[in-house]
């Protein structure tokens, strides 16, 4: 144990956490030659395409100290998005240090801070690393400056590096092993391991990811999970090199993998306690808080007959991250679907496509909403995250919508353009702070509702690139919202209602009715699309009737003849009016949905 480091690499997205450790990869000889190529371990297709890290790597390497001692270094690369904020407060309970990765150019992020933050709240070693040296417009010297006003870290234990040159590849792993500490010794030899990940193969079953904190494994053991106490044999151990590599044993302080018998996903817990079945360990380990997800939507097969086959999709993926939770429950426009919730927007696109690639699904979502708190007069407070299920507003006493603390680091000649988007998103700003020269960090409190569909993108835009934000969640408040219901024909359409705030509700009305004007097939008789709140109607479209010429036959003679078909029509299509219902057609709802 004295000569085993477990450590991860977090910065903001976009700082060279995955080419660093590829460099380490190659340094320390983990991967020959002929099997190098660029983020190595972004193994999913959807991570290279996009350049993103979405699910954390843990790789085992060995590497000869300058003193001459062999060291077994266990690292995880993590991802930078705010989204995956989840799988970052995983590794870190599993690393006894962190590397913490700065952009020389782009200087201390928003995420940045955050994961530092989350970092000393665990008390991990942090060894800070100015990446990207060789790049033109590198500034080192505001960067460490910012480095101990910010993060608080003295900028002389900064090393510089660029991993994309290979630059200070040497001192990184030297830093690693010098100031990063052992893993803690246990006043006893109990397995215990921290369930950190775990993925579904479908010959060998679950795919558990355990950091050993004390005793060891190997095939034949007896463990069990101290949330279930179901006892499993070990089928087989080891590590990721970084594909999986069959060990002997796991002693204390490694990270690998332990396949035992579990068949199903839902044995297994993230942040769960390992351990063996004949001395077992009776305190499960301080895992991590569980994550609540902020943002639903209902998630429809386009062919109803695949229903089954999404669900065991969705069960294998929640496996490999738990964060991702799913219900069923039924749309009289959809069919039979589930209700899922998400940690964040960038969250959902990536479970959607995985579902779309990895299991093959044709899917389509709804509008993403948010849990309200809803205050009935009789006291009772109900969690709404379905429009639907909003009782009737006579028995309503307010609705809380929960609200985010935001942090936005932006250059300065951008501060009035992005107040501007803060006040059109319903925010307030609490205060700004000049970070350097050039940056200011904006703090404010903004609705999570408004934040979820295109405001990052908007700061991205109006920044030009150079903006970062990164948000926590601050409770609830109180607000003028209000429930829009889209009627068809003067009946409402489930698949369409949602919550919003009273003064945005005409505009999206109108919006919504234009969309759904364009999709629905013209009827024999005229077609009134109408968004309502409660009794009131606030935009209105109407799709007009086929005309069918009646009078065709009818030449020469008197025009009483004509009138008189002309109103047999006329009582027709009344008649028909009173009686007939719209079928909105699935390919309309997909229309409008996907244009989300």
């Amino acid at each position: 144990m004295r000569n085993t480091r477990n450590f991860c690499i977090i910065a903001h997205i976009d700082h060279g956490k995955t080419t660093l450790s590829d460099r380490l990869l190659e340094t320390t000889r983990t991967i020959s030659e002929r099997e190098r190529q660029d983020q190595l371990l972004d193994s999913m297709d959807l991570e290279r395409e996009r350049g993103i890290t979405i699910k954390m790597h843990p790789v085992a390497m060995r590497y000869k100290a300058k003193d001459g001692e062999e060291y077994k270094l266990n690292l995880l690369d993590t991802p930078g998005h705010v989204d995956f904020a989840y799988e970052v407060s995983r590794s870190l309970a599993a690393c006894e240090g962190a590397l913490v990765i700065v952009d020389a150019a782009q200087g201390v992020e928003a995420q940045t801070v955050a994961t530092v933050h989350l970092a000393n709240k665990q008390g991990l070693t942090i060894v800070p690393v100015i990446n990207k040296i060789d790049l033109p417009n590198a500034d080192i010297p505001t960067v460490k400056k910012q480095l101990e006003d910010i993060l608080a870290i003295p900028a002389s234990e900064a090393i510089l590096a660029s991993a994309k040159a290979g630059i200070g590849i040497e001192d990184i792993l030297e830093a690693v092993i010098h100031r990063i500490p052992p893993p803690a010794k246990w006043p006893d030899d109990k397995v215990r391991g921290l369930v950190f990940d775990s993925t579904f193969d479908s010959y060998r079953g679950v795919v558990t990811y355990v950091r050993m904190m004390s005793g060891s494994l190997k095939a034949g053991d007896g463990v069990k999970m101290l949330s279930n106490n179901r006892p499993y044999e070990v089928k087989e151990v080891g590590v990721f090199t970084p594909k999986m590599e069959a060990r002997r044993s796991l002693s204390p302080g490694d990270t690998g993998y332990v396949i035992a018998n579990i068949k199903t996903s839902s044995e297994i817990k993230i942040g769960d306690t390992l351990t063996g079945t004949r001395f077992p360990a009776t305190e499960a380990l301080p895992g991590f808080q569980e994550i609540q997800p902020m943002v639903f939507s209902g998630v429809y097969p386009i062919n109803t007959a695949d229903f089954e086959h999404l669900k065991s999709a969705m069960a294998k993926l929640q496996i490999n991250d738990s964060s991702f939770v799913f219900q069923a429950e039924s749309s009289v426009a959809l069919g039979f679907g589930f209700r899922c919730g998400f940690l964040g927007l960038l969250h959902m696109e990536i479970i959607l496509e995985r579902l779309r690639r990895e299991y093959d699904m044709d899917i389509i979502a709804t509008y993403p909403s948010v849990i309200y708190e809803v205050v009935k007069t009789n006291g009772e407070i109900l969690h709404v995250d379905n429009p639907e299920y909003l009782p009737d507003f006579s028995v309503i006493e307010e609705i809380r919508e929960p609200i985010v603390k935001c942090f936005i680091m932006v250059p300065n000649e951008y501060i009035s353009p992005l107040m501007q988007l803060i006040m059109e998103k319903r925010g307030q700003l609490d205060h700004t702070e000049s970070l350097d020269t050039r940056r200011v960090m904006l703090t404010c409190v903004l609705p999570l509702n408004e934040i979820l569909v295109d405001f990052n993108d908007k700061i991205k835009s109006i920044t030009r690139g150079y903006g970062s934000m990164d948000y926590e969640h601050a409770g609830t408040r109180a607000d003028k919202l209000v429930k829009l219901d889209l009627l068809v024909n003067g009946e409402p359409v489930d698949a369409f209602s949602s919550i919003v705030h009273r003064d945005k509700a005409e505009a999206r009305g109108r919006q919504l009715a234009a969309k759904l004007k364009e999709v629905i097939p013209t009827q024999l008789y005229q077609v009134a699309i109408q968004a309502a709140i409660g009794g009131k109607i606030v935009a209105r479209e109407s799709v007009s009737a086929m005309r069918k010429n009646v009078t065709a036959k009818c030449y020469g003679g008197d025009i009483t003849r004509k009138r008189k078909l002309l109103e047999k029509q006329k009582e027709g299509k009344k008649r028909m009016k009173s009686i007939g219902r719209v079928n909105i057609p699935q390919e309309a709802f997909i229309e409008v949905l996907k244009s989300g």
